[in-house]
């Protein structure tokens, strides 16, 4: 009986012989499985991007850089500017800009300490009076639009874009400007915003992360010479005081000097000469 069974579950050698051509065939004619898919999350790799990682260590050396330096200020008016920055060593700073302010007939100086962000007049043409302060807020907070030359970007807030691989940036080498040195790179920004994170232009640095050079459409800074040691920390260049700050355009005109020009002119003729 059992023997029976066996003999009935399985065919003899003969009849298995005879069926392998079938199998063979039918396994032919079925297509080639399609590979798994790969179960793998891994990203791409993305390809470095050499410039912006240079730049980007170049720019955090800087911000720990203390240093006191001039820069040559070229901003297309025909007379260039000298431009004192001082980086201390406890992270304040100052930067002197001469027509800073009023249209460019006053001298101005943006600093931050460790009570605030202060803009100070110095003595020019536009204020002659003695140099003196006023707080314009926190350490952290910006310089009002009204009252920004713009200047002080590059060794200030503009590093942390710049060091910051968040920000919508494309970077690129580029030759520095005339008579500037140092590694210097393109930068351009990719975001449709009005309000660009930075200038867009060129930005040079030395390999302590010394700025060098930085060209925007505001001009061009270039490093005037060796800089030197940092201070402690930063001094402001005057007493604080309650008075209002200086706006970087020129002031509107009195109601006394505007009617005083109308009266001259209408003092004169045609041809110049006055009126008898």
């Amino acid at each position: 009986m059992h023997a029976h069974l066996r003999a009935a579950r399985r065919p003899t050698g003969v009849a298995a012989l005879a069926l392998l051509p079938a199998l063979l065939a039918a396994c032919a004619d079925d297509p080639a499985p399609a590979p798994a898919p790969s179960t793998s999350t891994d990203p791409a790799p993305a390809a470095a991007d050499a410039a912006r990682d240079e730049l980007a260590a170049l720019a955090a050396a800087a911000q720990d850089r203390s240093f006191t330096a001039r820069y040559t200020l070229a901003d297309g008016g025909g007379s260039d500017r000298s431009i004192v920055v001082t980086s201390a060593v406890d992270g304040t700073w100052r930067v002197d800009v001469p027509g800073g302010a009023l249209g460019g007939t006053a001298d101005v100086s943006l600093a931050t300490t460790a009570d605030g962000l202060y803009q100070c007049g110095l003595p020019s043409a536009g204020r002659p009076e003695p140099a003196s302060c006023v707080r314009l807020g926190d350490p952290s907070d910006a310089v009002p639009r009204l009252l920004d030359p713009r200047v002080q970007h590059p060794f200030t807030d503009w590093l942390e874009v710049l060091t910051d691989r968040r920000a919508p940036l494309a970077v690129s080498p580029a030759r520095p400007p005339q008579g500037a040195s140092g590694s210097c790179y393109a930068v351009d920004t990719t975001s449709a915003s009005l309000n660009a994170p930075l200038d867009v232009g060129i930005y040079c640095y030395a390999p302590d992360g010394t700025p060098t050079a930085v060209r925007t459409t505001g001009g061009t800074l270039v490093l005037a010479g060796p800089a030197g040691p940092g201070p402690a920390t930063v001094q402001l260049a005057g007493p604080v005081t309650d008075g209002e700050p200086l706006g970087v355009a020129a002031p509107e005109p009195s109601p006394e000097s505007s009617a005083q020009s109308s009266a001259q002119s209408s003092a004169q003729t045609p041809s110049g000469t006055a009126t008898p």
